[in-house]
């Protein structure tokens, strides 16, 4: 299971950006959210549906990640 779960992490990680697995954040929550779910799919050996089922919550992830990243570096300048 823990091989599966860091697999996981590096999936969403890959397609979305870095985030904090343990964070509060909304980010980091929705993060591990979507960890979790490929988990189980990976679980089930039914990973290869898991992007076409979780593409919205993906590409959303990714978007919200880059405008997060963005933002930060638009106030530090």
């Amino acid at each position: 299971m823990k091989e599966l779960l860091s697999f996981s992490v590096a999936y969403v990680e890959d397609k979305c950006g870095s985030f904090d697995i343990d964070g509060e954040n909304n980010i980091d929550k929705r993060a591990r959210e979507l960890v979790l779910e490929r988990t189980r799919y990976a679980y089930n050996d039914a990973v290869e549906y898991f992007d076409d089922n979780f593409q919205s919550d993906i590409l959303g992830l990714g978007l919200d990640m880059t405008f997060a990243k963005e933002g930060e570096t638009d106030e530090t300048v």
